[in-house]
């Protein structure tokens, strides 16, 4: 990964986030969760029989899927009869007998809609004797989509596509995907019913709630139509959502429609769910290796959540907080914090949630940089997802330093305009900031990292 500026703390940030992305990465993942010995199959503490199935299926969608299937196919490959893995466009993987379809993020398209198809068939080929392995990761809501009859694929994507720029959280942007559709809300694991299912997770959401991950297509939805019509009554989109839409949650409301499955259904007898990786984790080896490189570190949360700018001005207040008491830094600081926020879209510019969330810390420290606290010491802000994907760029997040306010000022930028304007990865484009990883393989929410010295260096080891 290339960052630009050779800064230590900087250079420490990186270190740090790569050893958060490895604990996560799928290969490592699978490899700690499932363990084969013959023709036993432990994952975690659940212990399989492979000889009692007559046929075993693998199905996996997100963005963590190829490298999820290629680490269980190392384990499983010669028991798997026929499996279908779903890719981001360009990704590339090879597995013999597994068809592999791509299909895009976070819009769906026509490619989303045949694997939504694929997987429904392959589903419902399994029978009483058979085990269906899932692999489960976060974009797999956009990745596979297959509408509820009566609703049109370009209906679906608009209502999709509308949540998301009015700052909708994911919890509330799958709520309403799941009622409009035909493989989430546990009805992937009905279409395979009465084969037992292995269901893997990597969770990219809060509190890895089963139910959100992917929409939930192997987990009861305590969720219902009332609450689908609640969220799109919330962003002022019911009253202009196509009438397509409409009719469906009208109909599921009046108990016309099933809903989706609830955590009674016999269905989940048969099914097992695994939470394999997390933010935690990914912040449990961030936290290690600061310490390991000198820092006094503190995981704050994993469970950040909101408007990024709001989540700015409370993460600036607590630095200036710690920097206000001018004591010296015996160890330079680090703060650790995950989970996902998001963006009220007003403007028209480029950018995402953690390059929108470090603008923002940017304009509120540099009211604090002249004369404040913070004016005595060094810092550094960082926020990055662990896709490696941030918004509608290349970028995976941004950084900030003393170093990019100087930078900011040198080339005329105006910070609160391109806050304004949303526009945050032009900025930083410009200011430089960005951080490119490409996509990465895996996918467990962001992290943010902010560090505290005493300036020039004092204090670090």
């Amino acid at each position: 990964m290339k960052i630009g500026e050779t800064h230590s703390l900087l250079e420490k940030a990186e270190k740090i986030w790569q050893a958060a992305l490895a604990e996560v990465a799928p290969k490592n993942l699978v490899g700690k969760s499932v363990i084969r010995k013959t023709d036993t199959l432990f994952v975690q503490e659940k212990r399989y029989e492979l000889s009692a199935y007559e046929n075993i299926y693998l199905i996996a969608f997100g963005k963590a899927a190829p490298a999820m299937a290629e680490s269980l196919m190392d384990i499983l490959g010669d028991c798997v009869q026929a499996g279908l893995v779903v890719a981001l466009p360009g990704q590339k993987i090879s597995l013999p007998g597994i068809n592999v379809l791509e299909a895009p993020h976070p819009l769906p398209d026509e490619r989303s809609l045949d694997a939504g198809r694929e997987i429904l068939a392959l589903a419902r080929a399994a029978g009483q004797k058979d085990l269906v392995v899932i692999l489960l990761s976060g974009g797999g809501s956009a990745q596979v989509c297959l509408p509820l009859q009566g609703i049109s694929f370009e209906d679906k994507r608009h209502i999709t596509q509308e949540l998301m720029l009015r700052g909708a959280n994911i919890t509330e942007l799958n709520i309403v995907r799941k009622h409009l559709s035909a493989i989430k809300g546990g009805r992937l694991a009905d279409a395979a019913f009465p084969a037992e299912i292995i269901n893997l997770v990597i969770s990219d959401v809060i509190g890895d709630d089963l139910e959100a991950v992917a929409s939930g297509p192997a987990h009861w939805d305590s969720s219902a139509f009332g609450d689908a019509l609640g969220i799109l009554q919330k962003y002022d989109l019911w009253d202009n959502v196509p009438r397509s839409i409409r009719d469906i949650i009208s109909e599921g409301r009046n108990g016309k429609l099933p809903d989706t499955l609830k955590k009674n259904d016999r269905v989940f007898e048969k099914v097992s769910s695994f939470i394999i990786g997390n933010n935690a984790l990914a912040l449990g080896a961030a936290r290690l290796k600061a310490e390991r490189l000198g820092f006094k570190t503190i995981i704050l949360t994993s469970t950040d959540r909101g408007e990024a700018r709001l989540a700015a001005k409370i993460y600036v207040s607590l630095l200036v907080s710690l920097a206000v008491s001018g004591k010296k830094l015996e160890q330079p600081r680090c703060f650790l914090s995950g989970g996902e926020l998001t963006v009220r879209v007003k403007g028209p510019g480029k950018g995402g949630r953690n390059q929108e969330f470090v603008l923002a810390v940017l304009s509120e420290i540099e009211r604090h940089t002249e004369s404040g606290p913070l004016s005595g010491r060094d810092w550094l802000v960082a926020s990055l997802g662990t896709d490696g994907i941030d918004g509608n760029t290349d970028a995976a997040g941004a950084w900030a330093s003393r170093a990019t306010i100087q930078k900011s000022r040198e080339l005329g930028l105006d910070i609160q305009r391109f806050l304004d304007d949303n526009d945050s990865y032009h900025f930083f484009q410009k200011a430089g900031g960005l951080i490119v990883t490409g996509p990465t393989g895996t996918n467990v929410m962001d992290l943010r990292m902010f560090f505290l010295a005493d300036k020039k260096g004092k204090g670090e080891k």
